[in-house]
C-alpha cells in the first residue's frame, strides 16, 4: 500500500540474484500468506474491514488522479484535488493502524483533524456560494471531470460505509468521508459548466460565468 522509491527500484526480477538490498523491491513477498502489514506494527488478513476500507480509500485517491489528470497544472481543480489527495494519505494511516497504537499518531500526519474536515466544508460553501448547485438528480457524464468526480464520490460512499464496519471512538474518518462526498458532489456540477442533464430528461441551465469550471476537456 505504501510508496516506495521507483528510482531505487528494480525493473525486472533480476535484482534477486545480483544482490540489491530487499527495501528497493517493489515486492516483499510478505504479503504471499494473505496477510498485510498495519502502520506501526501487527498483520491483518487482506480482505479485513481494515484492509476494505483502506482499499476503498486507496481507489477512490487513484480516481481523483483520473479528474486530476485533466486539470492543468497549478489551477483551482488541480490544487483542490491534489490536496484531498494528500488528505487522504493521512486518513489511510489512521484507519491501519491498530487501535492500540492510536497514541502513535500525529494530528494532521497520520490522524484525521477537524481541520482537514473544516477544510472540505469551506470548500463546498465556497462553491454554493458561487454556482447555483441543481436540485435534482443528475445524469453523470457530462465531461471527463466531472464523470471522474462523480466516479470518486461513489467509491468514497463506499468507503464511509465501510466505516461501519469498524467503528473506532474518537475517530473523524467517517466525518472526513461523509463531506468529502459532499464535495466530490458539488465539485462535479461545477466541473459540468452551465448544463446539468437531470434524471427527468431535460436539462438545467445554471448561471454559468464566472462560476463555472474551466476545466473538463
Amino acid at each position: 500500500m505504501w510508496s516506495r522509491s521507483l528510482a531505487s527500484s528494480p525493473v525486472s526480477g533480476s535484482s534477486r540474484s545480483s544482490g540489491r538490498d530487499r527495501s528497493a523491491r517493489i515486492y516483499t513477498r510478505t504479503g504471499d500468506d494473505g496477510t498485510t502489514g498495519l502502520l506501526y506494527g501487527g498483520r491483518v488478513a487482506k480482505d479485513s474491514p481494515t484492509i476494505q476500507l483502506a482499499g476503498a480509500v486507496d481507489e477512490a485517491q487513484a480516481v481523483l488522479g483520473l479528474a486530476r489528470a485533466e486539470a492543468d497544472p497549478g489551477d483551482e481543480l488541480d490544487e483542490a484535488l491534489t490536496t484531498i489527495e494528500r488528505q487522504l494519505y493521512v486518513l489511510m494511516a489512521e484507519v491501519t493502524t491498530d487501535p492500540a497504537n492510536r497514541p502513535k499518531l500525529v494530528a494532521g500526519t497520520t490522524l484525521v483533524t477537524d481541520d482537514m474536515v473544516g477544510s472540505l466544508e469551506a470548500r463546498i460553501d465556497d462553491l454554493r456560494g458561487r454556482y447555483e448547485m441543481p436540485t435534482d438528480f443528475i445524469v453523470p457524464g457530462a465531461n471527463r471531470v466531472s464523470a471522474a468526480l462523480d466516479f470518486a464520490r461513489t467509491v468514497v460512499r463506499r468507503a464511509e460505509r465501510n466505516v461501519v464496519a469498524q467503528p473506532v471512538e474518537g475517530s473523524l474518518v467517517g466525518t472526513y468521508l461523509n463531506r468529502l462526498s459532499d464535495l466530490l458532489w458539488a465539485m462535479a456540477r461545477w466541473a459540468e459548466g452551465d448544463a446539468h442533464l437531470l434524471a427527468r430528461g431535460d436539462r438545467r441551465r445554471g448561471r454559468g460565468g464566472d462560476g463555472r469550471a474551466t476545466t473538463g476537456r
